[in-house]
């Protein structure tokens, strides 16, 4: 039997998740997501007011970079979801934060099945400097502005931009507008 692939569980996933939001014109599903400017990628990302960034580990793949990247997600997520074959499931439960949720998928003849094995729960310990780094340096200068906090700033390089959203904006209200950079970005690929 051929093994599985990350884009076999991917095309499955983007399926759910399409039919799920199909009617949330306010979520936006995005694709190999950058995460701290590419230090990371999160395989599927769905940005709607939290967001939910999903990593896939087929069964041709290897778990050596799962820690790190549980590392950069845990920074910049809400929520966190892996979706894994049965191959994984066992090591991966004792790899991820317990508010991570596992997915499971199987594959039956030519059907595959994805299916919620743990539900994940919200982070609560999302970093506001992290968060501020899934923005380009105009998308946070545009906050800036918005907020009228661009004073002396309009020159300043991204990370001094990122430091003053992060130090000048509750969390909670840095996500929404984050977030609602993000849902209204065109070019994804200009990161």
């Amino acid at each position: 039997m051929n093994k599985l692939r990350d884009n076999d569980i991917r095309k499955v996933l983007i399926s759910e998740l399409y039919s799920r939001y199909s009617n949330d014109n306010d979520t936006r599903i995005v694709n190999e997501m950058g995460v701290l400017h590419g230090q990371s990628r999160v395989d599927v990302a769905v940005i709607n007011g939290i967001f939910h960034g999903y990593e896939i580990k087929s069964e041709s793949d290897n778990l050596l970079r799962l820690p790190s990247q549980i590392n950069d997600y845990n920074k910049v997520f809400d929520r966190v979801t892996i979706v894994v074959q049965r191959n994984y499931l066992d090591s991966v439960r004792n790899m991820i934060p317990k508010w991570w949720g596992i997915m499971l998928v199987t594959k039956n003849k030519n059907a595959f099945n994805i299916r919620e094995v743990r539900q994940g729960r919200l982070n609560n310990d999302v970093d506001p400097y992290s968060l501020s780094h899934l923005l380009w340096r105009e998308e946070a200068l545009a906050i800036l502005k918005e907020k009228g906090l661009q004073k002396g700033y309009l020159s300043k390089p991204r990370k001094e931009i990122y430091e003053k959203l992060s130090n000048s904006l509750e969390i909670n209200e840095l996500r929404k507008l984050v977030s609602k950079q993000l849902r209204l970005r065109e070019n994804w690929l200009n990161n």
